[in-house]
């Protein structure tokens, strides 16, 4: 992971001289959200914990800022990467993107020291442009919502003029194309204030949801198929239909199925009917997704077999795992956990306790951070120029342990969430008094120390997956240094 820009196997290839630049940031900003998520899961505990010195209220937003920014890094990233690949030529505007590399990690570093050092102002107009905009997850300044807009139209720039040089136009790139056109347009829903309340908070879930529900997982599909291609020798037209068939059916779901949150903000009772069968549908293309990555690499391992070769198709055993838990963690997260709670006749009941909570620790690790890792496991193996990468024990302790704590702190949060329907909501009739009343019981305690307990499991496995990036690639090309002096 630390391989010099300048002494890599990418031989001369500064788009994924790039792309490497944006993982490792990544990698450190994921290390800084699991960190603000355990104080967090601490305060939940013990509330003095850090008062007034670190508050919940500061950790929580910066732990969630920190992933949407460390998982918007790997995208960029990730693309970079793939860009020459799906093109045949090199990134347009290489320089611009390191520009716009360093003017978004600049500002990042920025709006963090911020939100520690000074963390709350007055509400006034200097406060929205220079500390926070007080919109709960899109809680950066104004300037910094801008910097962003301006980064990401500069990526979107250098994509879109790459895939117009093209040598060939391949279905990934289409995909990604107007993807991530709308991925950068979506953004901006967010960027404006109303004085109505339900219509402020209607462009508000445009962002929140809707960005994440379409644009993110049309991404995550463009990305599997990538990989499969990649790591296991897929076909490239049957990983391209399978991603069609996706994009469809994410798109008709996931647009329409934001209806089931427009039920608190005063929006037609249509939005009932409508939001409830659509998040209906929503879990199945993430069931599509599911059998694609199992189906190829079931048919590429049997292909190889009948030829009479022996052992694996795969060529990055990290990778591979990490994407396959994609394969299982987007469904249950994001399809089995969201469908949990999203129909409004649950959600009446579910909305806003720890259910919520569940669902979004669970869809956001097993629909985009498994992914992601699985393609910076990729850089790696390219930047030293290993023709089949093994996992090591580090490897798998780091897949192992980070999917059993985020299971953990999933199943523990249900717990929580359960308990609060059932004594908040459905017996105390969700008042003020209802909520801290809901809170004492002993359930609740208890799930929350589990999702303590579950956050160091994480962290622990996290410090296995960093040691192991920072080892496998150097020891894994020596090795195969040695065996090719050794023939």
């Amino acid at each position: 992971m630390l391989t010099s820009i300048k002494t890599n196997k990418f031989e001369g290839n500064k788009s994924k001289e790039l792309a490497m630049m944006y993982f490792r940031v990544a990698i450190i900003l994921f290390g800084a959200q699991l960190l603000m998520g355990l104080i967090a899961a601490i305060q939940f505990i013990v509330p003095g914990f850090l008062f007034e010195l670190f508050d919940f209220s500061v950790a929580r937003m910066v732990h969630i800022n920190a992933l949407v920014v460390w998982m918007l890094f790997a995208m960029i990233g990730s693309v970079y990467f793939l860009l020459p690949d799906e093109t045949g030529v090199e990134t347009v505007g290489i320089g611009i993107g390191k520009l716009a590399f360093w003017v978004l990690t600049a500002a990042v570093t920025v709006v963090v020291l911020v939100y520690i050092l000074v963390q709350v102002g007055p509400g006034t107009e200097s406060t929205i442009w220079l500390i926070n905009e007080g919109r709960e997850y899109l809680e950066a300044p104004r300037w910094a919502d801008i910097g962003i807009v301006v980064v990401v139209l500069t990526f979107y720039w250098n994509v879109f003029a790459t895939f117009m040089k093209a040598k060939v136009k391949t279905g990934i790139m289409m995909v990604l194309v107007a993807d991530l056109m709308a991925l950068a347009g979506l953004y901006l829903a967010g960027m404006f204030f109303t004085d109505n309340i339900s219509m402020d908070q209607y462009w508000w879930w445009w962002v929140i949801h809707l960005w994440v529900e379409a644009t993110w997982e049309v991404f995550v599909g463009a990305l599997a198929a990538y990989a499969l291609i990649k790591l296991i020798g897929a076909k490239r037209e049957i990983v391209e239909m399978w991603l069609w068939i996706e994009v469809l059916m994410l798109f008709g779901s996931g647009i329409l199925g934001l209806g089931h949150h427009y039920f608190w903000i005063g929006t037609p009772e249509y939005w009932w009917e409508i939001g409830a069968l659509f998040s209906a549908l929503e879990p199945v293309p993430l069931v599509a997704m599911f059998v694609h990555v199992l189906y190829d690499w079931g048919k590429e391992q049997g292909a190889a077999h009948a030829r009479g070769e022996t052992g694996s198709v795969m060529k990055n055993g990290p990778a591979m795992s990490w994407i396959v838990l994609n394969a299982f963690g987007n469904f249950l997260g994001a399809g089995i956990w969201g469908f949990f709670h999203t129909l409004p006749q649950v959600n009446i009941y579910t909305h806003g306790t720890q259910f919520t909570a569940a669902h979004g620790h669970l869809a956001f690790f097993g629909a985009y951070a498994t992914i992601l890792v699985g393609m910076m496991y990729i850089g790696i193996q390219h930047a030293y120029g290993i023709k089949v990468m093994k996992a090591t024990f580090k490897s798998k302790m780091g897949v192992f342990l980070i999917a059993f704590g985020v299971m953990g702190m999933t199943i523990a949060l249900t717990i929580a969430g359960y308990e609060q329907v059932l004594i908040e909501r459905a017996e105390l009739g969700g008042g003020w008094n209802a909520f801290f009343t809901a809170q004492e019981m002993p359930w609740y305690v208890q799930a929350q120390l589990w999702r303590a307990i579950m956050g160091v499991v994480t962290f622990v496995g996290f410090i296995y997956l960093v040691w192991d990036m920072l080892t496998i690639g150097k020891a894994q090309a020596s090795q195969s240094e040695d065996a090719a002096d050794v023939a």
